[in-house]
């Protein structure tokens, strides 16, 4: 009997690559939200810093979703300085040597 947890979704690439593609989608969602709430506490309160505030907390929404998908990005390529096929950018850096010097 095969090991189940071992197994990788046929299709987990596509979904790392929407979840990739979705980033943008939760900026713009935070932000919109933020505002959403600010104007609300402003009709609510009539304090107009209010809205300030709310567009404020989605702007800082949006922060942690881009550091979050940041950190996720970069657990992902850890490993690759250890690879043989990268270890030579890891050491030198990326320089080409093969471009044309007119």
């Amino acid at each position: 009997m095969e090991n189940k947890e071992n197994k990788i979704p046929k299709h987990k690439d596509k979904l790392v690559g929407l979840d990739s593609l979705s980033l943008g989608i939760s900026i713009v969602v935070a932000v919109a939200l933020g505002f959403a709430i600010g104007y609300g506490l402003k009709q609510w309160t009539g304090y107009t810093w209010t809205l300030w505030l709310g567009l404020a907390w989605g702007i800082a929404a949006a922060v942690l979703n881009v550091y979050r998908a940041y950190k996720r990005a970069q657990k992902t390529y850890e490993g690759m300085e250890n690879d043989p096929r990268y270890a030579h950018r890891a050491k030198y850096g990326d320089k080409s040597d093969d471009y044309d010097e007119d």
